[in-house]
C-alpha cells in the first residue's frame, strides 16, 4: 500500500533518496519536525504523475515503509552507521522549541561550541540542534522569497498600468501651452521651441510669486501686473521685501552690485564640482542629522555648558561639561589640536529666510563675510532641499577660513553644509567636518583644521528683523600660529561666534543705509545714484584683495620670499599679473605684518581714517592734508564708509591720482583699505560706468581687538577695555595692527624682482609702524 504526503519546503527535514520511490512496498507519509506532530497522510497510491508535479512545484515528498519510519536528520545519519532498525521518533518540547527560537534571534548560525551548550541545556543530541538551525534558516530565507515575489508583482503590475496609461497618451497627445489636441506638423521646430520656453518661464514666474508671497505677506499673482524691471535684479530685495527695513517704501531702490547676497559679483567664480568623487551619502545623512541635534541642543543650554564673559557677550565652552553631554561625530580629536568654541547671540535687519538663502549658496556667502572667508565652493549636492524654504539641504563644501594677519595661517575645511526648518519662521543651518575615513579624497588636503558642530540658529522676530544663536567649534593646530596670535584664536576672538555675528549685524545694517535715498551726513557732490553703486563695488573688490594678499589665500597664486634682510614676523610674496584688467600688469610685490599696539582700537582707527592725520603716516599725502571730496555712508557710525580723497599734489602728474578709502569698525576689528586711482577712471565710476576695468592695487590696516581678561589670566581696567598683560606684569590696554601693502614693482610681467624692490616695501612696513606710533604717543 503506498500513502503520500506534501511537505511545504520550510519544513523540510532530510532529503530521502528518489530511488525509495520505486519500492512498492513504501508508503508516504509526513512527520513535521517542530513538535506539533503529523501532518496527517495526503493520500494513498496516487497517480506518480501527480506527485512528479507536486515535486517540480517546491515540495517534498517523502515515503515510510512498513519496515522504515522516518527520522530526524540524527537518527538518519546514525542509523547509516550501523544495521538499519527502527527508531522512534522523539518530538521536541515546547520548552525546547522555546529556547531554541529565542536563541535563533540572537544567533542565527550557532557555532560547534554553542550548539553543544544547547544539547546540553536542552537534552538534544548535537546533531538534533545542527539540523533544527538549518530547517529554520531554510524557513526564514523561504518566507522572505515570497515577500519579495509579492512586492515584485506588485510593481510589475504598478508598471504595466504606467505603460498602457503611456500608450494611451501616445495615440491622442495634447498640447502642453492650449491643453488641445496636438497634430503633428502644424507647427514648425522654431515654434515647438518656443512654447517649450513659454512653459519653463511660466514655471519659473509661478515659483518667483510663491517667494515673493511668503515674504511680502500678500498676495501677488503671476497673472497681475508686470514685476518692475529692477525688481528682479536685487535678489536680497525680493527676499525682504519693498519695506523691509524700517518701512522703507523705495520701489525704485536696488541694491549696489555686490551687496545683493545674490551676483555674487566681486568673488571669483567656482564652480561647483558636482559628482567628483564619490560619498556614503547614508553616512552623511547620519552625521548631518546628529549635528544638527547637537547644535540645537548648544544652542539652547546655557549654565554649565556655556561660561560668560565680560560684559555677558560672547560665552565660551566648557569642555569638560561638553565631554559629558556630548560625543563626538567626527573621530578622536588629534593630540596636537586645541579647541576653540563659542556662542553669540544678536539681532539682525534680514529676514530668515534671506540669511538661509545666503548661507546655502557658496558666492553670496563669500560676499557677506569677506574678511572672514577667502573663497568657498560647493562640492557637491547630496540633497537638494523641499520648496524654496531650502528645508533638509545637504551639501558638501569647501572654504578657507582667515584672519587679517599673516601670521595666523588660513584654515582649509572640508564640510557638511544641512539646512533644516524647524518650525514657522525657525531655521538652523549647521556645519560638520569630513570624518577622513569617509573622505575619498587625499585627508592631507586639509591638514590644519576640524570643524565640530557649528552654525546658527535663526528666528524671525517681526517683518523686519530675526535672532540669531551663533555657535563656533572647532579644533585646530596652533603649532603654526605666531606667539603673538595664539591668545586671540584660544579666546573666540579670532574665528569665534562673536566675529561672525558682529560681520552679519554690520553688513545688514549697511544693506539698510543703502537702501535708504536719504543718507544724513552724505557728501555727493558730483556722483550719481548710479555711480554710487558702482563706486561701492569697486571698493568691495579692493578691500577683498586687501585680504587675499595679506592671507596668502589660494584666489591669488603668490609665491613666497626668503630674503635675509627682511624681519622673521613680516611675509612678503610676489606674483605676476598679465590678464586681470583690474590690476596694473607686471610683477607685484605683497608685504605684510602684525604688531602690537598699546592703544585701544577705537583709538587706532580713529586716527587711521582721519585724512587730516593722513599726513602724519602716508607718504602719497606728500607731507600735507588731504581733503574728502566724496562720502558716501555704509552704517550708522561716521566710520563705516565709502570715500575719495585728495591731496596735495607736488607735480602734475601726482595732480591727476586721487585715493579710494573703505573703512568700518565693529566688535569684532576694524578696516582701513586704501588704493591710489587716477580722476579718468573715477569720473567713468561716479557716473555709473563699469569698475571693473579700473585698476588698483590695495594698501592698509586691519586692527585686531586685544585679549579679554576673561582668558590666560589677564585683568581689566574699570572701564573693561580689553588689555594685554605686559613682561614686567604691567597691565595695558590694546589691540593687534596688521599693516599691508601691495606695489608694482615692475610693469613687465616676465621682469626679475629684485633684492632693493623687497628692501624698499620692508622699509616702508617697517617707516609706516613707527610714525603711527610716534603720532599716537604725541597726540
Amino acid at each position: 500500500m503506498l500513502s503520500y504526503a506534501i511537505v511545504e519546503p520550510p519544513l523540510l527535514t532530510q532529503h530521502i533518496p528518489i530511488s525509495m520511490l520505486s519500492s512498492p512496498s513504501l508508503s508516504l507519509s509526513y512527520k513535521r519536525m517542530d513538535g506539533h506532530g503529523e501532518m496527517g497522510l495526503i493520500g494513498e497510491n496516487l497517480d506518480p504523475g501527480f506527485v512528479g508535479r507536486m515535486k517540480e512545484d517546491g515540495y517534498e515528498i517523502r515515503s515510510e515503509s512498513d519496515n522504515f519510519d522516518v527520522a530526524s536528520g540524527d537518527d538518519q545519519d546514525a542509523a547509516a552507521d550501523g544495521p538499519s532498525k527502527k527508531k522512534k521518533y522523539h518530538r521536541h518540547t515546547p520548552r525546547q522549541i522555546q529556547e531554541l527560537e529565542s536563541f535563533f534571534k540572537e544567533c542565527p548560525h550557532p557555532d560547534e561550541k554553542q550548539r553543544m551548550e544547547l544539547s546540553r541545556r536542552l537534552g538534544l543530541e548535537g546533531k538534533q540542534i545542527k539540523f533544527w538551525f538549518q530547517n529554520r534558516r531554510t524557513q526564514m530565507k523561504t518566507q522572505l522569497e515570497r515577500h519579495e515575489n509579492v512586492i515584485l508583482r506588485q510593481e510589475n503590475d504598478k508598471l504595466r498600468a504606467e505603460n498602457d496609461l503611456l500608450k494611451q497618451a501616445m495615440t491622442t497627445p495634447i498640447c502642453n501651452s492650449c491643453g488641445g489636441p496636438a497634430v503633428p506638423g502644424e507647427i514648425s521646430y522654431e515654434q515647438h521651441q518656443l512654447r517649450i520656453e513659454n512653459a519653463r518661464l511660466k514655471d519659473e514666474l509661478t515659483r518667483i510669486c510663491a517667494l515673493t508671497n511668503k515674504f511680502l505677506g500678500r498676495p501677488l499673482s503671476s497673472s497681475g501686473s508686470p514685476i518692475p524691471p529692477h525688481g528682479l535684479n536685487s535678489n536680497l530685495e525680493l527676499a525682504v521685501g519693498r519695506n523691509g527695513f524700517g518701512g522703507l517704501n523705495n520701489a525704485g531702490t536696488s541694491l549696489p552690485m555686490g551687496f545683493e547676497f545674490g551676483d555674487g559679483s566681486m568673488m571669483p567664480i567656482v564652480k561647483p564640482m558636482v559628482n567628483e568623487m564619490q560619498y556614503d551619502r547614508s553616512a552623511f545623512v547620519d552625521v548631518a542629522l546628529s549635528a544638527m541635534d547637537e547644535l540645537i541642543k548648544m544652542a539652547q543650554m546655557d549654565n554649565p555648558l556655556w561660561i560668560k564673559g565680560l560684559g555677558g557677550g560672547m560665552e565660551s565652552l566648557n569642555v569638560e561639561e561638553y565631554k559629558r553631554n556630548f560625543s563626538s561625530c567626527i573621530g578622536m580629536k588629534p593630540s596636537s589640536y586645541a579647541t576653540e568654541a563659542t556662542k553669540a547671540t544678536g539681532l539682525v535687519y534680514l529676514r530668515g529666510l534671506a540669511l538661509v538663502e545666503a548661507l546655502m549658496d557658496a558666492n553670496r556667502w563669500v560676499e557677506m563675510f569677506p574678511c572672514m572667508i577667502s573663497r568657498a565652493a560647493t562640492i557637491d549636492v547630496l540633497s537638494s532641499g523641499t520648496g524654496v524654504t531650502r528645508d533638509n539641504e545637504l551639501q558638501v563644501m569647501d572654504a578657507e577660513f582667515q584672519v587679517l594677519s599673516p601670521l595666523v595661517p588660513v584654515r582649509q575645511v572640508r564640510f557638511i553644509r544641512f539646512c533644516k526648518q524647524h518650525s514657522e519662521g525657525v531655521w538652523a543651518v549647521v556645519d560638520v567636518s569630513i570624518d577622513p575615513s569617509q573622505d575619498a579624497t587625499d585627508t592631507q588636503m586639509f591638514p590644519n583644521c576640524r570643524r565640530l558642530p557649528s552654525g546658527c540658529v535663526i528666528q524671525d522676530v517681526d517683518t523686519k528683523c530675526s535672532k540669531i544663536t551663533w555657535v563656533e567649534h572647532s579644533e585646530y593646530d596652533d603649532s603654526a600660529v605666531h606667539h603673538l596670535l595664539q591668545p586671540l584664536l584660544s579666546s573666540g576672538f579670532g574665528f569665534g561666534a562673536h566675529r561672525w555675528l558682529a560681520t552679519l549685524q554690520r553688513q545688514c545694517d549697511c544693506m539698510a543705509i543703502l537702501m535708504s535715498q536719504d543718507i544724513p551726513g552724505e557728501n555727493n557732490t558730483g556722483i550719481t545714484p548710479a555711480g554710487r553703486k558702482s563706486m561701492i563695488k569697486l571698493a568691495q573688490r579692493m578691500t577683498y584683495n586687501f585680504c587675499a594678499g595679506v592671507c596668502a589665500s589660494s584666489i591669488h597664486k603668490w609665491d613666497k620670499l626668503s630674503v635675509g634682510n627682511v624681519g622673521e614676523d613680516v611675509r612678503v610674496m610676489t606674483r605676476k599679473n598679465i590678464n586681470d584688467p583690474g590690476e596694473p600688469h607686471g610683477v607685484v610685490l605683497s608685504a605684510a605684518t602684525s604688531v602690537w599696539m598699546p592703544v585701544t582700537q577705537e583709538r587706532l582707527f580713529d586716527f587711521l581714517r582721519d585724512e587730516r592725520m593722513r599726513s602724519e603716516w602716508d607718504i602719497l599725502s606728500n607731507g600735507g592734508p588731504m581733503q574728502e571730496m566724496v562720502h558716501v555712508a555704509k552704517g550708522m557710525g561716521h566710520g563705516n564708509c565709502v570715500s575719495l580723497l585728495r591731496g596735495s599734489a607736488i607735480n602734475a602728474n601726482e595732480n591727476n591720482m586721487l585715493i579710494l578709502q573703505e573703512t568700518w569698525s565693529d566688535a569684532s576689528g576694524a578696516l582701513v583699505v586704501y588704493a591710489p586711482v587716477d580722476i579718468s577712471s573715477m569720473s567713468v565710476v561716479m557716473n555709473g560706468g563699469d569698475s571693473a576695468y579700473v585698476a588698483l592695487l590695495p594698501s592698509g590696516f586691519a586692527i585686531l581687538p586685544g585679549i579679554s581678561p576673561s582668558y590666560h589670566g589677564g585683568r581689566s581696567e574699570s572701564n573693561g577695555a580689553l588689555v594685554k598683560p605686559e613682561i614686567d606684569g604691567s597691565i595695558v590696554s590694546g589691540c593687534l595692527l596688521t599693516v599691508g601693502f601691495q606695489i608694482l614693482v615692475n610693469n613687465v610681467p616676465t621682469a626679475k624682482l629684485t633684492v632693493e624692490s623687497v628692501e624698499t616695501v620692508n622699509n616702508l612696513i617697517s617707516c609706516t609702524i613707527q610714525k603711527i606710533k610716534a603720532a599716537l604717543t604725541v597726540t
